[in-house]
């Protein structure tokens, strides 16, 4: 009897931002500014939304909103149709923000990587130390935008 290796990994990031969890959680559920730092998007923060991700290469990510808590947790599938299996991702991506003494502590985990990706485990990696780059740009520059007055 043979048995199928299930075991995944995950990549996790952890960053300290110098920015309250309200700033924090905009950046990570407000269309526009998901684009800005990570993908194109239809997102909503609303369990059950269906939406998709489009990266820059052309890639498409088809995604699901899994949990919502507003400024402290956000989690939704992140699936990548791909006809070689070692491409083909079903992982879960989950934010966790933590008020901290100089802003917000964020914690992100997507797990679900196969043994055989190991390419597309490095690839989110890599991925997401880009992205938490330009999330910072973004909290910097929603800090110079001037607000509208109601």
């Amino acid at each position: 009897m043979s048995h199928v290796l299930t075991e995944t990994r995950s990549v996790v990031v952890e960053r300290d931002f110098a920015f309250p969890p309200e700033k924090l959680w905009r950046a990570l559920t407000q269309p526009h500014l998901i684009e800005a730092w990570l993908m194109k998007n239809d997102f909503q923060p609303v369990v059950g939304h269906g939406f998709k991700l489009t990266g820059e290469w052309g890639g498409v990510l088809d995604c699901e909103v899994l949990a919502v808590e507003p400024e402290k947790t956000l989690s939704y599938t992140w699936d990548f149709k791909h006809d070689d299996p070692a491409y083909g991702l079903k992982s879960v991506v989950t934010f966790t923000l933590t008020p901290t003494a100089k802003g917000t502590h964020l914690h992100m985990e997507q797990a679900g990587f196969r043994p055989d990706q190991k390419q597309a485990f490095g690839g989110a990696h890599a991925g997401w130390g880009q992205f938490f780059g330009k999330l910072e740009q973004t909290l910097a520059e929603m800090d110079e935008a001037p607000t509208a007055s109601a």
